[in-house]
C-alpha cells in the first residue's frame, strides 16, 4: 500500500561505486563505448542533478541506456538519485579524477581525435 501511496511502482535504489575502489581496467572498459563517452560529455556540460535518465539523445533503447549507466556507476564516473519518477545523474568529477588523474579530460576534449 506504502508504494502506491507514493505514487506507482518502487524500484531500488541505485547501488554507486566508490571512485577509490574502481580497478584502472574497469575505468578505462567503461570510457571505452561511444554511448557511454557521449553520457559523459553531455553530463560534464550540465549541472549536477538536472539531466535525467531519459533526456539524453543516445542511439539506444531504455534497457541498453539503463545498462550503459550501470556501467558508469559501477566505474565510480556516474552518480544518480530518484526524484520522483524520474531518476538524475551527475558527473562524479573530482572523485574520478582523484583517482585517474587525467582520464576526463581526455575524454572531454572536442572529440576531433575520435
Amino acid at each position: 500500500m506504502s508504494n502506491q501511496a507514493a505514487g506507482g511502482s518502487h524500484r531500488p535504489a541505485p547501488v554507486h561505486t566508490d571512485p577509490t575502489e574502481v580497478p584502472v581496467l574497469t575505468a578505462l572498459s567503461a570510457v571505452a563505448d561511444p554511448v557511454r563517452i557521449q553520457l559523459i560529455r553531455e553530463l560534464a556540460g550540465s549541472a549536477d542533478w538536472t539531466r535525467s535518465c531519459g533526456s539524453f539523445d543516445v542511439p539506444v533503447g531504455k534497457a541498453a541506456l539503463s545498462h550503459h549507466f550501470s556501467v558508469l556507476r559501477g566505474a565510480g564516473l556516474v552518480e544518480q538519485r530518484d526524484e520522483g519518477p524520474k531518476r538524475v545523474n551527475r558527473l562524479r568529477r573530482e572523485e574520478f579524477d582523484a583517482r585517474f588523474p587525467g582520464l576526463l579530460a581526455l575524454l572531454l576534449r572536442d572529440g576531433a581525435d575520435d
